[in-house]
């Protein structure tokens, strides 16, 4: 039986800068959403941070406002809020740059073989394993607080309803089936809050420079033709890669395109990398 998350055991093996950042870590045994909670919350100053977990959430969100199902005990959802004292150049790049810490956060735990489907999506094994939902808060001054949610697949296979096993891309996937010996829920939540803190606090001082190396291999659409839903048009061709400031490029009939914003509608076919 999968424990509930206890806030201490999550927030004691926080070490570093982390530990001295941390304004504050709670735990919901249920709550609508740790995104909304935490964009409700006062802002934390410039480069500290507050987290919120939950063991279950009753309206989770995913990009344009879909829902992200998890039930519960079932998963890892987590928020942080941290502040950047000014904005950072190449914002629309810190959700890419957070893919590439969240990735790395999961090797440190022995998770190997995980890709990123832009702009947000974590794969394994061509399955949805998790997704990132970053959002900006209202801003009254300088200062850019931003609020990141993680949604980990921990374990399903207790999941009562066979509908949250799917997603776009067909059956979905868990830790618990990418990896050989599965952590606990807690040790999970505290290197995912490492890993996110420390990629926050890199992006603010470097941008997106630090992190494009690292997207390059593990973004999972490259060579694969695919049409992206770009809201008021669809768009068909070879993935091949990213633009510096984080746009999507496809080689298509027309040309080389740049898609900045949109929902791919995956093909299933590989084409070899162009």
């Amino acid at each position: 039986m999968i424990n509930s998350l206890d806030a201490e055991s999550v927030r004691a093996p926080i070490s570093g800068l982390p530990r001295e950042q941390l304004d504050s870590l709670e735990v919901f045994p249920e709550i609508e959403s740790t995104n909304s909670y935490l964009l409700d919350q006062p802002a934390p100053m410039p480069g500290r941070f507050r987290v919120a977990l939950a063991d279950h959430q009753t309206a989770g969100r995913g990009r344009r406002d879909r829902q992200w199902q998890s039930p519960g005990l079932s998963g890892v959802c987590l928020s942080m809020s941290y502040t950047f004292a000014k904005k950072p150049p190449m914002l629309s790049c810190l959700t890419l740059a957070i893919g590439v810490g969240v990735i790395q956060s999961l090797e440190r735990l022995g998770v190997r073989g995980i890709g990123l489907k832009w702009p947000n999506d974590l794969i394994a094994r061509d399955r949805k394993l998790g997704g990132i939902l970053t959002e900006v808060r209202p801003a009254i001054s300088d200062k850019v607080t931003i609020v990141t949610g993680i949604g980990i697949n921990y374990d399903l296979r207790n999941a009562s309803d066979p509908a949250v096993l799917m997603t776009g891309l067909g059956a979905a996937i868990d830790l618990a089936a990418a990896m050989r010996e599965l952590p606990s829920r807690s040790l999970v939540a505290t290197i995912l809050i490492e890993g996110l803190f420390n990629v926050l606090a890199d992006f603010d001082a470097h941008g997106f420079s630090d992190f494009a190396d690292a997207w390059e291999r593990y973004d999972w659409l490259r060579g694969q033709r695919i049409s992206v839903d770009a809201a008021d048009r669809i768009v068909t061709g070879i993935c091949q890669g990213i633009d510096d400031d984080g746009a999507l490029i496809l080689q298509t009939d027309a040309g080389r395109q740049r898609i900045l914003s949109g929902s791919i509608i995956f093909h299933g076919q590989k084409e070899g990398r162009p």
